[in-house]
């Protein structure tokens, strides 16, 4: 039986766990493929079928190749078309994200986080109900270890929601592009720093460009962009903690147990703001009520596209494609919002992009090493 197994570089946004690996460092697609499962007697001869043995327990040999993808007739989309489609759906999704919140205006951006958590959890109550996924929710509540992971993401997530509104509303939706498009750079640091790990000579070097353009950038603008630094650290963060719940919770699952954390604070909080009369889902009329409320589809709708993408596209295609959300944020700053962007900024900018193609390049390198060493290793 064939299976297909990958791991996700996080960037952007909310993102699911399928795909993720160890802080999504390149280094964690060197997991084995072939491992048996459940073997009580010596290992099989390469190549085996799946067969009872004397005294002991089934096992399953995995091929460790890819699985291949049924072919589609010509002018059909196939499994990785369609794949294709949803993952860049869901990415443009996230990066014309900063279009919407404007929209919500007059209110702050604390209501309009604690209306996007009430509105996901309900738009997840739904999704679940039609999938039949309430099970996973109620075996992830059961579980204490998964529900304080789960609940401490939720904080993170709830922060870096914060950031990114308040970003986008007080006119620093480029700065939130950064933040975004240095989160790769931060997931790495945080594997050397917090995980242990080792770091390719690469990947250091993409490090000391990432860190050398964050200095030109803050000299640029005579402060430092924090609201990037904020993005990249709570999601960096969020990531790391995610990936100790690893594969074993879905995406919607753990999206909605991380609003059903927070949802009792947001809704504390929109009551008292309703009963001090500064609330404003009733005041501004019914299309303001109503983007207050698609908070939850604009949460979750690209989720679930991701999710989906995630399942029928390979690692190297879904490293690439994180890089479009904070682009069309970076577009929508300056092309749409007009947010200044002196010669400083762009020489940092430039520098950014030139630290994600080292680590973009060794990842892909690394990455097609081990693909070869794997089918090149006989087995044993």
């Amino acid at each position: 039986m064939a299976t297909r197994t990958g791991v996700l570089l996080t960037a952007g946004k909310h993102l699911p766990e399928e795909g993720r690996g160890r802080a999504g460092t390149p280094r964690d697609a060197r997991a084995s493929l072939g491992a048996t499962r459940g073997w009580a007697g010596p290992r099989p001869p390469a190549g085996a079928s799946p067969s009872p043995a004397p005294g002991g327990r089934r096992f399953t040999l995995v091929d460790p190749r890819p699985a291949a993808q049924p072919s589609a007739p010509l002018g059909v989309p196939g499994p990785d078309r369609w794949g294709l489609a949803l993952g860049v759906s869901a990415y443009l999704l996230w990066g014309f994200l900063p279009l919407y919140f404007p929209l919500l205006e007059p209110s702050a951006p604390i209501e309009v986080v604690a209306h996007r958590i009430v509105w996901s959890l309900l738009f997840c109550a739904v999704a679940l109900l039609v999938t039949r996924g309430g099970r996973t929710v109620a075996a992830a509540f059961r579980d204490p270890r998964t529900l304080a992971t789960l609940a401490t993401a939720a904080v993170l997530v709830a922060t870096n929601w914060l950031v990114f509104v308040h970003g986008v509303l007080s006119g620093h939706t480029v700065d939130a592009a950064l933040g975004y498009y240095i989160n790769p750079l931060v997931t790495v640091a945080l594997a050397v720093l917090v995980l242990g790990e080792r770091m390719r000579r690469a990947q250091w070097v993409a490090l000391g460009v990432g860190a050398l353009a964050v200095g030109v950038i803050t000299v640029g603008l005579g402060r430092l962009p924090w609201v990037a630094l904020a993005l990249a650290g709570t999601f960096g963060l969020y990531g790391l903690i995610k990936n100790r719940v690893g594969r074993t919770v879905p995406a919607v699952t753990s999206l909605a147990v991380e609003t059903a954390v927070l949802t009792p604070v947001a809704l504390v909080y929109l009551l008292w703001l309703g009963s001090a009369g500064l609330g404003t889902f009733a005041q501004h009329g019914t299309p303001h009520a109503l983007a207050l409320a698609g908070t939850g589809v604009i949460t979750a709708v690209p989720l679930l596209l991701f999710g989906a993408a995630a399942r029928r596209l390979p690692l190297s295609v879904i490293g690439l494609l994180q890089y479009a959300a904070p682009t069309v944020q970076f577009l929508v700053g300056v092309l749409v919002f007009r947010e200044e962007m002196p010669a400083l900024r762009w020489w940092g900018f430039g520098l950014v992009w030139l630290a994600l193609v080292i680590l973009t390049t060794d990842g892909l390198r690394t990455g097609r090493l081990e693909r070869i060493a794997r089918r090149t290793t006989p087995a044993t």
